[in-house]
């Protein structure tokens, strides 16, 4: 797994103009040494600063410190990724990447429904590692530049960073837990996820809360965008397996 710190730096240069110069401090944590030499002998081509460590333990003390990126290797002993990533999600809102040699669906939609934000099936270039980190990076810094940041399916607009939901222009009024079910659905699209997955990252595994909750707090949302969008459902019911975020005609 690979923890991503930017540090900005601003110097002058002519004309008065200014540029940013960013240094990039990335931790390896895998339990094979191999790879993070390898990773690291790699990265430090492209003037990242990279340390590396074996065991999640520490990971998990780095949880006060801020990164921008965090990169999972799911299949580690004592704890696996899936796990710590349930831990960190709490914590932060960085992205989170995943690598790992499962290439099954499941295996995919169970990193996401934790959290995730992206899955890397090994083995993989280093070229295509580099192209994602960057990628996600681009994407964290043009969110910071912006005022506001729209993410919009149907008639619905989520503004990310004001934590607030429109309907056809309106203000919805959710609470938290609604907030973060749609935000959660809405982001992973025609994905089915299980009530237990649902539950777990919108509630938390260590919730006291019940199971049913899940369905109730669906059902209160259905009736809110209901009121303000008659054509549209957006969480479906896939019967027997979960439910998922849908719009009619939507690409």
């Amino acid at each position: 797994m690979i923890f991503i710190k930017l540090n900005k730096k601003l110097n002058s240069i002519k004309k008065g103009e200014r540029v940013i110069e960013i240094e990039k401090k990335i931790l390896v944590i895998d339990d094979n040494k191999d790879i993070c030499t390898t990773i690291k002998g790699y990265l430090k081509n492209y003037n990242y600063i990279v340390d590396t460590v074996q065991e999640y333990k520490e990971a998990l003390n780095m949880l006060n410190k801020e990164f921008d990126l965090i990169m999972l290797d799911i299949m580690m002993p004592g704890m696996d990724g899936i796990e710590l990533c349930k831990i960190i999600r709490d914590k932060v809102n960085c992205p989170i990447i995943f690598i790992s040699a499962k290439i099954l669906e499941e295996d995919k939609i169970e990193a996401l429904s934790v959290g995730g934000d992206d899955y890397i099936t090994k083995p993989f270039s280093f070229k295509e590692l580099k192209a994602r980190i960057e990628s996600h990076l681009r994407r964290e810094e043009r969110l910071k530049n912006k005022k506001f940041y729209m993410l919009s399916s149907g008639n619905v607009v989520i503004d990310v960073l004001s934590n607030e939901i429109f309907c056809n222009g309106e203000k919805l009024k959710l609470t938290k837990k609604e907030y973060r079910l749609i935000k959660f659905l809405a982001m992973n699209k025609k994905i089915v996820f299980s009530k237990e997955k649902i539950f777990n990252n919108v509630w938390g595994v260590n919730s006291e809360s019940y199971l049913e909750t899940v369905t109730e707090c669906i059902k209160n949302i259905r009736k809110k965008l209901k009121i303000l969008d008659e054509a549209n459902s957006y969480i479906t019911t896939v019967y027997g397996r979960g439910y998922k975020w849908e719009v009619k005609n939507e690409k």
